[in-house]
């Protein structure tokens, strides 16, 4: 149940025009559903002033399906599915207003929002490898709500594709540094930059990158201030950051 509709019932019983008892029944089923598989939390939208989100990864099509359409079912308009494959994406296209994003695994169910922020999220990555973490990342922020701005590979092997971007930087409410190898974007545009700086260290690199961790303790060693970090290839955790702190 979204806040909307929460306040709707409410100012509802305050006109009269729904009864204590009609009330009661639409929140019986509010704070959540058991399926069995999967217990769904159409309370989240309330505490958290965002709906849930499904993670794709592990889940059968048929799981997938069946969340999102209860998440529909209940109010919520947009439903973001993280870390999700492409044979999920072709079942849930059979039953549900459905939209997938190959690059960044994500699958969106119902409509996409319009922006409703006035201020930008930037999000920057090393090198085109890095895409699709950096994909998973901004389309979370836009199924949140804001406007995204892509500077792709403008990594600091030539940093003069980086500066190039220099009033998009200095202009964004929040940005989100995405890359792999030893993960010194990060470093250099928090140098750059007025506002946070959400790094994400990806699993890109050579064998001495061991899967993203040279790139996160780099991050983590960061020697510009405002640089926060998340886990590795973890793009939905700094898109969700990003939206909040936007939305501030």
């Amino acid at each position: 149940m979204e806040q909307n509709e929460l306040k709707m019932i409410l100012q509802s019983i305050a006109n009269g025009e729904t009864s204590v008892d009609e009330a009661m029944t639409k929140f019986k089923t509010a704070p959540f559903e058991d399926l069995g598989f999967a217990k769904i939390d159409y309370h989240r939208s309330i505490r958290q002033g965002i709906g849930e989100v499904i993670y794709g990864a592990g889940k059968t099509p048929e799981q997938i399906v069946q969340i999102a359409d209860n998440l529909l079912k209940n109010g919520q308009k947009t439903v973001l599915i993280t870390r999700m494959n492409k044979e999920a994406a072709e079942q849930a296209d059979k039953y549900l207003p459905f939209t997938y994003y190959e690059m960044g695994h994500i699958g969106i169910v119902g409509e996409m929002p319009n922006p409703d922020t006035e201020t930008n999220i930037v999000v920057a990555t090393g090198g085109t490898s890095d895409m699709p973490v950096a994909e998973e990342a901004a389309l979370t922020a836009e199924a949140l709500g804001n406007n995204v701005i892509r500077l792709y590979d403008v990594g600091v092997s030539g940093i003069h594709r980086l500066l190039s971007h220099s009033e998009e930087i200095m202009n964004a409410k929040v940005i989100i540094a995405v890359a792999g190898m030893e993960g010194a974007l990060a470093s250099v545009i928090g140098g750059l930059a007025d506002c946070p700086v959400i790094a994400v260290p990806t699993s890109v690199g050579y064998g001495a990158a061991f899967g993203g961790v040279a790139a996160l303790l780099s991050m983590l060693n960061s020697c510009a201030s405002g640089v926060s970090v998340v886990n590795i290839d973890n793009g939905f955790g700094a898109g969700y950051l990003a939206s909040m702190i936007n939305h501030i």
